[in-house]
């Protein structure tokens, strides 16, 4: 019955009444107000959404040396896509999975403002709040928050003296009468691996849960058409997530089947690509066609990392159903090496993709400030640390064991293991700069820490300290010590005590050798293996900073590592 004739027959009640018809109208109209939203969609007709996304920015805002990726090119890319898409009249929805922080040091060191801004000149409409959004003091991801034209969502991270949520669960999009809700989740894990003096006050709640909550709750107050989650919160093939927070995989089977219609994921880094249910596509490279994961009605989907993708998803939408027609991760001028005359070259694997003018004129002076702030002093060094490469893979030196106690002390790890081949500058006394430090530590290899019984660590250090001098593979160590024979390691001692068999210790590697570069054991698939995503170089600075003015002469290797 419509609102006014309801009205009407009221008030020609008679007046005996006015306090039943005061109630009774009142009653009406916060009836009216709560109605949900109607269908403004047609019966029989088709609607073509696209969904684009990307994840795991990290600070990537710039192209690289080899002219690969960047938010310029990738701008050019979304509005050639947009463009196509409105002509056929579609509406594109663009997504981020999290982790704008940390990674390269132009960005780290204005706080990340290039890439939010950027993503909003880009046009994100959403994205995941990210573990590594809280490497930095609070007051830091708020500002960003600001910056950001575009929600930051997350269901399940709340402040713990409210007890209210610091971000928003959700936000409603209306694409052609289609209402589409998108739920942010993030990853338990922050709560271990994020840095204790910022998220003390956070608690980080079971996304699972938190995201049935809010399903049940969009069902009774906003009935969307369709349900998305922007996640970080790793993709784990089979739901196989070890030690790690349960992933989207999790997340799809814990709810009702298709109780989301797609999760835009990130953290793990990875191009989520199928070879069949439950079968990665392990060999996928740039160029390829790619399949999404499918888990309980849910389509799944991840764009590796940094931009060098962008994730496209093209669907259909008829009489409330929501059917995927195809699906694409489109590099951005990534290259691959082949062969020409003898030498090795880069070439593109698709056409080159233009930067856009205006996002790069943009950009230009934030790589310009980071550049300069490169040159800034973060420490002062009293006495050399050596890293001359015909030293450093030859003995155990005072900077090869200063790095190894930084990457200890930035995961509470028992002890540390570092690849020689990674350092790849000495650090002379006196004033040192951020550039310094990139000098020692160019490649980026991202910390990673396992957790291993006694008896595991044994059979470890018998492949790894028994690598031979002159070689990258030559490993530096902190936190242990031991006598190195060809027959393998004896007289083991984990901070200063006896190694136990059964008694589990936490140790940092390199990502390069975690995945078994130098022909180190491979750690990536070990059931206690984490990737933290702190930069080495990031790591050394803070620690240089922190304890600065450095004497080098207290890293200096006491015999730690006797070699027979």
């Amino acid at each position: 019955m419509r609102l006014s004739l309801i009205l009407t027959q009221l008030f020609s009640t008679q007046w005996r009444h006015s306090k039943t018809i005061f109630s009774a109208l009142l009653l009406v109209l916060l009836w009216g107000c709560t109605t949900t939203p109607q269908k403004q969609w047609h019966q029989d007709e088709t609607y073509h959404l696209t969904v684009l996304h990307t994840n795991d920015h990290h600070g990537r805002f710039w192209k690289n040396k080899y002219d690969e990726y960047g938010m310029s090119a990738r701008k050019t890319l979304i509005d050639q896509i947009r463009q196509e898409v409105a002509a056929e009249g579609g509406s594109v929805l663009l997504f981020s999975g999290g982790d704008i922080n940390t990674g390269v040091p132009e960005s780290d060191l204005q706080d990340a403002e290039p890439d939010f801004k950027g993503m909003n000149i880009i046009g994100y409409d959403a994205m995941a709040v990210g573990n590594h959004e809280f490497d930095n003091p609070l007051a830091v991801l708020f500002k960003q928050r600001l910056w950001a034209n575009f929600p930051m969502l997350s269901a399940n991270i709340y402040d713990k003296t409210t007890g209210k949520r610091l971000f928003r669960p959700y936000k409603i999009f209306d694409e052609q009468g289609i209402r589409i809700a998108v739920i942010g989740l993030t990853t338990e894990d922050t709560a271990k691996i994020g840095n204790p003096e910022y998220i003390g006050n956070v608690e980080f709640r079971d996304p699972k849960v938190e995201a049935k909550k809010v399903i049940a709750t969009l069902k009774k107050t906003e009935q969307p058409d369709l349900i998305f989650a922007v996640t970080h919160m790793g993709h784990y093939v089979n739901g196989q997530h070890g030690i790690n927070a349960p992933g989207d995989v999790a997340l799809a089977r814990y709810l009702a089947p298709g109780a989301l219609d797609m999760i835009v994921g990130g953290h793990s880094q990875e191009p989520v690509c199928m070879e069949a249910p439950n079968v990665a596509d392990t060999h996928f490279q740039p160029g390829d066609d790619c399949q999404p994961d499918m888990q309980n009605g849910t389509y799944i989907v991840q764009a590796h990392e940094w931009g060098k993708y962008v994730g496209r998803a093209d669907y259909e939408f008829r009489n409330g159903q929501l059917k995927m027609v195809s699906y694409q991760l489109i590099p951005v001028n990534l290259k691959k090496k082949v062969m020409h005359n003898g030498k090795k070259q880069r070439v593109l694997v698709d056409e080159q993709i233009p930067e856009d003018s205006a996002l790069l004129k943009f950009l230009t002076p934030y790589e310009e400030k980071g550049k300069a702030k490169l040159e800034q002093k973060i420490a002062t060094v009293q006495g050399r640390l050596e890293g001359d490469r015909n030293v450093v893979r030859f003995q155990q030196t005072n900077l090869g064991h200063l790095i190894a106690m930084a990457h200890q002390d930035k995961v509470n790890a028992d002890f540390a293991v570092m690849n020689s081949g990674g350092v790849r500058d000495s650090i002379e006394s006196g004033d040192v700069t951020y550039k310094d430090v990139l000098k020692v530590q160019p490649f980026a290899n991202i910390i990673t820490y396992v957790d291993m019984s006694g008896a595991e660590v044994i059979d470890y250090l018998n492949q790894v300290a028994t690598k031979p001098v002159d070689s990258g593979a030559y490993a530096q160590f902190a936190g242990l010590s031991m006598t190195v024979s060809a027959a393998g390691v004896s007289d083991v001692k984990i901070g200063g005590a006896p190694i136990q068999m059964t008694q589990t210790y936490r140790f940092t590697i390199p990502s390069f050798n975690a995945a078994g570069g130098d022909g180190y054991p491979k750690l990536t698939e070990h059931v206690g293996y984490v990737n933290t995503g702190f930069v080495d170089a990031d790591v050394l600075k803070e620690y240089l900073q922190t304890h600065s003015p450095v004497d080098a002469s207290l890293y200096q290797p006491q015999g730690e590592i006797t070699y027979q």
